[in-house]
C-alpha cells in the first residue's frame, strides 16, 4: 500500500499542488467487485481545499486516473456501519449516498480517522460521524494539530528516505578502516557498538559537567514553549479571523452569482417585453384612422388600408407560451378586438350606403339610355369600389360574417338594378326587332317554304360557306377563328337570301341580325366587366379550378403539385362567383330565350342567324373562361336555338326533298 501511495502522490496529486494524506482501497457495495482507490487531499496552496478523490486504475496499463472528485464541506455524513464489529463497509453522504467496501477494517478506519481529523480542522465540525468507534475519535485536536494532521501525514509518506551523499562518504570511509566490515559483519558491528558507548559516556560526562548551561537552556526552551503557546493562540485567534472572512466571501460569491442571474432575468425580461412592444403597439395614427378615418376620400380610404393591415399584424402576432397571462397583452388584444369590430361595423355601414347611393345614380341615368339599344356602363362604380377591395379582403379575412352581409347587399342592390336595365334593354331590342317587321310580321308568320327557294339557300349556304364538317349535335363546337370569317358567314346569308328574295324579306333579315349582334356585343362585356369586378372587389379566385392533383408550372419552369386543401379553396370561391353571377343575372337567360322565341316567331329562318351569331359568341366566352357565367349561360341559350333550328328543319313542307333538308343540316 505505502509504494501505491507514493505512486499516486507522483503521478496524480503532485501535479495538481495536492498532498496525499490518506488512503482506502474499496469496491461498490453490492455490484461486481471494481476496485479502486478513495483518497483525502489537500491543496498546498491557500486558501487549503480538502478534497476526497476517486483513482481508477486504468483498464489499459499500469497507470492511475481521477475518476471523481468531492468536497470535503459538501460531505455530511460518514457511517461507519457497526462501531463495535469489524465492518469494512461503510457510507459517505455527498449530494447522494455512495455506499463502499475496505478490502480491510484497519484501512477503513484509518480512512475515517484521517477525514475526522480534516474535519475538525478545516470545516469545524460540520460532518457528522454515526456508527465510529470512540476511539478512532480524538476528544479534542492538540496545540500542534497543524503537524498532527498535516505534517504527521507528510512523515507518513517519507517513512522511507534515501541517503544522501555525505551519509555515504562517511560509511565508505568508515568500512574502509575496517576492513572486516562486509565479511565479519558481527564483529564490525561490536565494534561499533563499543565506540558508541564510549561516545556516549563521554558525552553523559560533557551533560553532567555542563549541567548549569543545561538548566539554562530549559529554562530557554520553557520560554519558548510559552512563547510558541502564546503564538499558536494568535495563530488560532487569526485563523477564526480568517475562517470569518471566508464564509463572508463565500456569502459574497453567492451574492454575485444571484446578481448575475438577476441581470440575465431581467435582460431575458426587457427582450420580451421590447417584442411585446414593437409587435402589439399600434401607433395613435392607426387608431384614430380606424375610428374616424374618412372612407370617402382617397387619402382617408389608403389611411385606413395601413390601419387594417397594421391592425391585423398586431392581432396576428405568434405570442409566447405565458404571453396570454399578462394583463396588458390582454387589455391590447381586448382593445384590437375592439378596434376590430367597430372599424368593421363603419366599414359596412359605409358600403351598404355606397351600394344604394350607386344604386339610385344608376337607376337615374336608365332613360339614357331607352332609346338607344346600349347597356349602360358600370365602369365608374367599379373603379369607386375597387378603392375599397383591400378593406373588402381585410374583412374577409377578420370578420367572415360582415363580409358575406356585404356580398348579399351588393348582390341584391345589383340584381335589382341589372334587371331593371336588362329589362328595358331588351324590351328596346324587341321594339326594334317587331318595328322593323311590322309590315311582313303575318307574312313571316304564315308564308310556306318552297322547294326551290329551300334548295337555293342550301346551295347558297354550301357555296359561300365551304365545306362544313360535323354534325347538328355539336353545335357546342361550332366557331368562327376571326372577324373575317363572321362577316363571310353574314355575306354567304346575305347571298342566300338574295336568291331567295321572291318569298323571304332580305332586308328585314339584315336588320333582325344587326340587332341580335348588338344585343350579344352588349351582354357580353357587361358580364365580363362584373364577373371581374366580383373577383377583384370580393378577392375571389379568377384562375380556372384545377383537376384534382394537376401539376402548376411556376415561371422558372419548375413543376409542382397543388395541395388538395388549396384546391377546395380555390373550387369554393369560384363557385361563389359563379353563385353571385347566376343570381345577378338571372334574368338574362329568360329575356334571352324571349327574344329568341320573338324572333323565330317573325320569322322561323331567323333561326339559322342566330345560330350562327350564338355559336360565335359561345366559342369566344369559353376562350376566355369556360367555366365563366357568360359561358354557360349563352351555351344554355344556344341549345334552345339550336332546337328552334332543327324545329324549322324538320317543319319543312312535304314535299320537299328530304336529301336537301339533311344536307342542309349536316352542313350546319
Amino acid at each position: 500500500m505505502t509504494a501505491i501511495k507514493h505512486a499516486l502522490q507522483r503521478d496524480i496529486f503532485t501535479p495538481n499542488d495536492e498532498r496525499l494524506l490518506s488512503i482506502v482501497n474499496v469496491c461498490k457495495a453490492g455490484k461486481k467487485k471494481k476496485n479502486c482507490f478513495l483518497c483525502a487531499t489537500v491543496t498546498t496552496e491557500r486558501p487549503v481545499q480538502v478534497k476526497v478523490v476517486k483513482v481508477k486504475k486504468s483498464d489499459k496499463g499500469d497507470f492511475y486516473k481521477r475518476q471523481m472528485a468531492w468536497e470535503l464541506r459538501d460531505l455530511t455524513e460518514v457511517d461507519a456501519k457497526d462501531a463495535n464489529k469489524e465492518n469494512p463497509e461503510f457510507d459517505l453522504h455527498f449530494e447522494k449516498v455512495y455506499r463502499w467496501v475496505a478490502s480491510s477494517t484497519a484501512e477503513k478506519n484509518s480512512f475515517i480517522s484521517c477525514i475526522w481529523k480534516l474535519n475538525q480542522r478545516y470545516l469545524r465540525k460540520k460532518v457528522e460521524f454515526v456508527n465510529v468507534s470512540p476511539q478512532l475519535l480524538e476528544e479534542s485536536v492538540p496545540s500542534g494539530e497543524s503537524q498532527i494532521v498535516a505534517g504527521g501525514d507528510e512523515d507518513a509518506l517519507d517513512d522511507y528516505q534515501e541517503l544522501n551523499a555525505r551519509e555515504e562518504q562517511d560509511i565508505e570511509s568508515m568500512m574502509e578502516v575496517c576492513e572486516y566490515a562486509i565479511s565479519n559483519a558481527e564483529a564490525f558491528a561490536e565494534k561499533l557498538s563499543r565506540e558508541l558507548q564510549v561516545l556516549d559516556g563521554a558525552n553523559i560526562q560533557s551533560i553532567m559537567a555542563s549541567e548549569k548551561q543545561v538548566n539554562i537552556l530549559m529554562q530557554l526552551l520553557d520560554q519558548a514553549l510559552a512563547e510558541v503557546d502564546n503564538i499558536e493562540g494568535k495563530l488560532l485567534s487569526y485563523e477564526e479571523m480568517l475562517q470569518s472572512v471566508k464564509e463572508q466571501m463565500d456569502q459574497i460569491s453567492q451574492s454575485n452569482r444571484l446578481i448575475q442571474i438577476s441581470n440575465t432575468n431581467n435582460g431575458k425580461l426587457l427582450d420580451e417585453i421590447q417584442f411585446l412592444v414593437n409587435y402589439m403597439d399600434l401607433s395613435k395614427g392607426h387608431i384614430k384612422a380606424l375610428q374616424e378615418g374618412d372612407l370617402s376620400s382617397p387619402k382617408g380610404i389608403e389611411a385606413c388600408i395601413n390601419a387594417s393591415e397594421a391592425l391585423s399584424q398586431c392581432m396576428n402576432v405568434a405570442l409566447k407560451p405565458g404571453h396570454e397571462k399578462l394583463m396588458a397583452v390582454k387589455q391590447q388584444q381586448h382593445l384590437f378586438s375592439e378596434l376590430r369590430d367597430a372599424f368593421a361595423r363603419r366599414l359596412t355601414n359605409h358600403l351598404n350606403n355606397v351600394f344604394v347611393h350607386q344604386g339610385h345614380d344608376q337607376s337615374s341615368t336608365l332613360s339614357q339610355h331607352t332609346a338607344e339599344l346600349t347597356l349602360p356602363k358600370h365602369s365608374p362604380l367599379h373603379r369607386d369600389l375597387l378603392r375599397y377591395a383591400k378593406l373588402m379582403e381585410w374583412l374577409k379575412n377578420t370578420q367572415r360574417e360582415k363580409y358575406e352581409g356585404l356580398s348579399r347587399t351588393y348582390v341584391d342592390y345589383m340584381t335589382r338594378l341589372y334587371e331593371r336595365e336588362i329589362k328595358d334593354f331588351f324590351e328596346v331590342a324587341k321594339i326594334k326587332m317587331a318595328g322593323t317587321s311590322k309590315d311582313g310580321k303575318g307574312k313571316f308568320a304564315t308564308l310556306p317554304r318552297k322547294e326551290s327557294a329551300l334548295k337555293q339557300e342550301t346551295e347558297s349556304l354550301h357555296g359561300s360557306s365551304g365545306k362544313l364538317t360535323g354534325s347538328t349535335s355539336s353545335l357546342n363546337k361550332l366557331a368562327v377563328s376571326s372577324s373575317n370569317s363572321r362577316r363571310s358567314q353574314s355575306s354567304s346569308l346575305l347571298d342566300m337570301g338574295n336568291m331567295s328574295a321572291s318569298d323571304l324579306d332580305v332586308a328585314d333579315r339584315t336588320r333582325f341580325d344587326k340587332i341580335f349582334e348588338q344585343v350579344l356585343s352588349e351582354l357580353e362585356p357587361l358580364c365580363l366587366a362584373e364577373q371581374d369586378f366580383i373577383s377583384k372587389f370580393f378577392k375571389l379566385q379568377q384562375n380556372p379550378t384545377l383537376a384534382q392533383g394537376e401539376n402548376v408550372d411556376d415561371s422558372d419552369g419548375a413543376v409542382h403539385s397543388r395541395p388538395p386543401s388549396e384546391q377546395r379553396h380555390s373550387i369554393s370561391e369560384k363557385d361563389m362567383v359563379r353563385m353571385m353571377m347566376n343570381k345577378i343575372f338571372q334574368s338574362i337567360e329568360t329575356e334571352l330565350n324571349s327574344l329568341i322565341a320573338l324572333g323565330d316567331k317573325i320569322d322561323s329562318f331567323n333561326s339559322l342567324y342566330m345560330l350562327v351569331k350564338m355559336s360565335h359568341h359561345v366559342w369566344t366566352a369559353e376562350n376566355v373562361d369556360p367555366a365563366s357565367y357568360l359561358s354557360t349561360t349563352l351555351g344554355n341559350v344556344l341549345v334552345t336555338v339550336k332546337r328552334n333550328f332543327d324545329k324549322c328543319i324538320n317543319t319543312c313542307s312535304p314535299t320537299s326533298s328530304t336529301h336537301w333538308a339533311n344536307r342542309l343540316r349536316n352542313l350546319m
